[in-house]
């Protein structure tokens, strides 16, 4: 007598039963009031629109395009550094100005320490830069210093502004300190930072180091946000 094989059992994890359960049910997901406002402004930003159109990783590349067009930052052949690369769209920006996807075009290098996906033209690397061999590794990918580095780091937010602001300087302060030993002279160096005073210290220091400085804010920087960005032209080496 032949055996009667066992019906396949599925497990389904308790997220995929209460959704099944919901949709029985006809209820739906509650959104707390802060993921509603979130939600309905992504849903009418014009540069969330762009980017998903044009295929830019997140909105603010846009930032990086529009502080390019005023300050001109890259020239095509460079070597360039995005720190805080992830997920992608600073780094998209300087492979394309850069001509980094072409041959004979320059080198981007994108360094975060989360993963990221492949970028066309574009180097990775997910080292902290705060390790002590990371720069020596840098050196070794791009075969001699950087033209420009980039940061658009930015620390996790604890919804006190001051905090916020003195966390975002650490990382700028890192920032810096790997940019003067990367960049070659007469290099270029961005850098987020949110202005409520804590940048100045910073700025003076940058005056020392490069021979112009100036602040932007892009149009794509959300006017309710206190972020900013300086950007430092003609290292001094």
């Amino acid at each position: 007598m032949s055996q009667r094989k066992k019906p396949k059992t599925t497990v389904r994890s308790k997220s995929s039963r209460n959704k099944q359960q919901r949709q029985q049910t006809g209820v739906k997901k509650k959104w707390k009031p802060s993921s509603k406002r979130w939600l309905s402004r992504q849903a009418k930003d014009i540069y969330v629109q762009a980017a998903q159109r044009e295929g830019y990783r997140s909105r603010a590349a846009y930032k990086l395009i529009e502080l390019d067009d005023k300050f001109r930052i890259f020239k095509p052949g460079q070597s360039v550094i995005d720190l805080g690369a992830a997920p992608g769209g600073w780094t998209q920006v300087a492979v394309s100005r850069v001509h980094a996807d072409t041959p004979g075009g320059g080198q981007v290098l994108a360094v975060d320490v989360k993963s990221l996906d492949p970028i066309h033209g574009a180097s990775i690397s997910n080292r902290d830069i705060l390790e002590e061999n990371t720069v020596g590794e840098i050196h070794d990918i791009l075969k001699g210093d950087a033209d420009v580095v980039l940061s658009d780091m930015a620390a996790s937010s604890t919804g006190h502004r001051k905090t916020d602001a003195l966390r975002v300087m650490t990382l700028c302060e890192a920032a810096l300190e790997f940019a003067n030993t990367v960049l070659s002279p007469g290099g270029c160096f961005v850098v987020k930072v949110l202005k409520v005073g804590a940048e100045v210290e910073l700025v003076k220091r940058l005056k020392q180091d490069f021979s112009s400085v100036r602040h932007a804010k892009p149009p794509a920087s959300r006017k309710d946000s206190s972020e900013s960005y300086i950007v430092a032209m003609g290292f001094r080496g």
